[in-house]
């Protein structure tokens, strides 16, 4: 199995535990934040979707990755719909199936830029980043989601 088809199975599992965890928010949780500062519902879904982007651009261009944290932060801050930050999320998952799909193994095993995020590691080591990342919200999402009443799903069995 080639390292593009082990990156595509890794992102579609990233995608089916983290909608299966989080299938039990609606719309009216989008602007749901346990206290002031924190991410809402809609937010944290816009920053999984905006981090897998950032992965994906930051491995393939030579500058490496972009650290203007701030700037991608208010893109962020400013999502103010669930609806809306899941059709982010499909999309980015979407294009990085499709960019990791026209990659070689050569090409994925080439060092990332020099940098303080994973400089020198094989490219190939952004899916594994994009499955915990995505893992690490979709955790904060449920702690969200019983904050609310609701009990989220098994992320790893269908129910």
């Amino acid at each position: 199995m080639s390292l593009a088809t082990q990156a595509q199975l890794e992102l579609e599992s990233a995608r089916e535990f983290f909608n299966r965890s989080t299938r039990k928010l609606s719309e009216e949780h989008s602007t749901f934040a346990p206290a002031e500062g924190m991410m809402t519902v809609a937010q944290h879904v816009a920053h999984v979707a905006q981090t897998i982007d950032w992965f994906l651009e930051g491995a393939f261009r030579p500058e490496g990755f972009d650290l203007d944290f701030e700037g991608q932060a208010k893109v962020v801050m400013g999502c103010t719909s669930l609806a809306a930050a899941r059709a982010r999320f499909e999309t980015a998952l979407e294009t990085a199936k499709s960019a990791v799909a026209a990659r070689s193994d050569a090409e994925l095993l080439a060092p990332l830029p020099p940098g303080p995020i994973m400089g020198g590691v094989p490219r190939f080591a952004i899916f594994s980043s994009i499955t915990d990342h995505t893992a690490h919200h979709r955790g904060a999402l449920t702690v969200y989601a019983r904050m609310k009443g609701i009990v989220p799903p098994m992320p790893y069995m269908e129910t």
